[in-house]
């Protein structure tokens, strides 16, 4: 990739730790000058200066962060922006009818309305110089449903059919729209939404392959791209044989 005032720009939210550092340390070894947002502004200057980027710290979850944070990422990158990785996302655990009716807020705020405000405010720049990727980072609980996590999984659906929708919108313009949808990673996700992580399988897979299949959506327009791989088959069996799927469901869990 050209250097200069040539050098592509890429946005990375939730970057601060876990699948975000990861992309963005990937994105900046093929040359791209990564913008490293944050909830943690500490955390995200750290990120930011092990792969040479540009931190911005906001909360994504409260009114106008999302404007201001694609704001500054234009003056960042000279206004300009490349590559949009919606990856910033939390979690909650437990009974649904006991989840606190701020958690359900917070949730769906971060996962589903922030990504689609960002996409909003930045793709058209993208079609202007008719090139771009925006990446959602999703989840198997988005495709299957998952008990105990019912608004997280209803988050990450609607972020399924949402970027579905924009790739049909932006179909010819030079904007590529690719969904990865991880399973269990290795990450402080599980221990922030209120529950560390204790099933023996399926087992948790490094935040350095989930950012492998991001910058494959990036490279090569991916459309989708599960991790680890086999995790499109329990989804073609749901698709296919809901019966069937419903019943090892409720004998294997």
């Amino acid at each position: 990739m050209s250097e200069g005032r040539n050098r592509r720009v890429a946005l990375v939210t939730g970057a601060s730790s876990g699948i975000g550092a990861a992309t963005a340390a990937a994105l900046s070894r093929r040359g791209y000058r990564v913008v490293v947002h944050g909830r943690d502004a500490d955390a995200a200057t750290g990120v930011a200066a092990k792969v040479g980027g540009v931190p911005l710290a906001a909360d994504l979850s409260r009114a106008g962060e999302v404007e201001r944070l694609a704001e500054q990422t234009l003056a960042a990158g000279g206004g300009r922006l490349d590559v949009l990785v919606n990856n910033a996302g939390s979690g909650w655990i437990g009974p649904f009818e006991t989840m606190p009716t701020e958690a359900v807020g917070q949730v769906l705020a971060l996962d589903l309305a922030a990504p689609i405000a960002l996409t909003r405010a930045l793709v058209p720049g993208m079609r202007e110089r008719g090139w771009g990727r925006v990446v959602f980072v999703g989840s198997i609980a988005g495709r299957l449903g998952v008990g105990g996590e019912a608004v997280y999984s209803a988050a990450k659906a609607g972020l399924d059919c949402f970027a579905r929708s924009v790739r049909s919108e932006v179909r010819g313009t030079g904007v590529e729209v690719g969904v990865v949808v991880p399973a269990v990673v290795a990450t402080p996700f599980f221990e922030r939404r209120g529950e560390r992580y204790a099933r023996s399988w399926p087992r948790p897979v490094p935040p350095g392959k989930v950012a492998d299949a991001v910058l494959r959506c990036v490279e090569h327009g991916t459309a989708e791209a599960y991790v680890p791989r086999w995790l499109r088959v329990p989804v073609t069996v749901q698709a296919v044989a809901p019966g069937a799927y419903r019943w090892l469901e409720a004998r294997f869990g």
